[in-house]
């Protein structure tokens, strides 16, 4: 569908999309074009409403389908704006509400038993900045040596829609940083490598976000929990918001474009508060 194509462009080129988004995008469109054979230029708002009939019937998850429709509403949007459709049947389609769940986070404890092991450099290094730093797992993974000021003590990172921000790096993350450099360095000579990745494999090859994933799910198992990289990422907010952190500023680190995305921490804060409170009561 050459729709689809240009539209596809337009995120990449004039949004800042990140690839991983834009191939979310190509999916959920692509699947509604491949229900209606290929011809969506003339499809009703009624038949928007069956293929949403058929998603819920085959057993996506609300949180899929809602993906779904807010990626469909945003390229029907686009087509009528730049005359490829003359009409929107995704106008007045109301994107579903969600139950708002509170994501998992660990505790101090919890994060200081998994720092207590055994941990090579690098991995030592991907706990330390995606706790101590709050990034995320594509920021991590992205990250280059020429990002990272260890003197100035902060790094740059691009975020959603290859937006930059700066983050303060603690003295636990610059002194990880500092065991595995040296690490790092003897890796690149060894293969002459031309790479500007932080995270390098023993082999050479950089740490990609299922490596990293990998390694903290790992990690989680040995606490009887399930958890990935963006637990560490709710954990280093929470607990900065639990110490007096202000939110305008835990905003700011995270790299969150409306503070309401913030406030979703407040809540696990009470939530923990409450926790704690009724076991002492007992």
């Amino acid at each position: 569908m050459q729709e689809l194509a240009l539209y596809l462009e337009y995120l990449e080129l004039e949004k800042g999309l990140a690839q991983n988004t834009i191939m979310a995008y190509e999916r959920d469109i692509g699947a509604l074009s491949d229900y209606f054979g290929g011809n969506v230029e003339n499809i009703t708002r009624q038949n928007i409403n069956s293929y949403i009939y058929y998603l819920k019937e085959n057993k996506y998850t609300a949180t899929s389908i809602a993906r779904k429709i807010a990626s469909i509403k945003g390229f029907f949007r686009w087509a009528c704006a730049n005359g490829y459709f003359k009409s929107n049947p995704t106008e007045f389609l109301e994107q579903q509400k969600l139950p708002k769940k509170l994501p998992k986070v660990l505790s101090i404890e919890e994060i200081n038993t998994i720092l207590a092991e055994d941990l090579t450099a690098v991995q030592r290094v991907i706990m330390e900045l995606l706790y101590g730093c709050g990034l995320r797992v594509s920021e991590l993974a992205g990250l280059n040596v020429n990002d990272v000021d260890i003197r100035a003590k902060y790094l740059r990172c691009f975020g959603k829609g290859s937006k930059e921000r700066l983050v303060p790096l603690n003295k636990n993350a610059i002194k990880a940083l500092k065991g595995f450099y040296p690490e790092r360095e003897y890796i690149v000579n060894k293969y002459n490598l031309d790479t500007g990745k932080i995270l390098l494999h023993d082999s050479g090859k950089p740490f990609t976000r299922q490596d990293i994933y990998n390694f903290i799910h790992s990690q989680g198992l040995k606490l009887h929990k399930s958890i990935s990289p963006h637990t560490l990422r709710h954990s280093f907010a929470t607990h900065l918001l639990e110490n007096g952190a202000d939110l305008r500023v835990v905003q700011e680190l995270l790299g969150h474009s409306d503070v309401a995305t913030t406030q979703l921490y407040t809540h696990i804060s009470k939530k923990r508060l409450k926790e704690v409170y009724f076991s002492i009561e007992r």
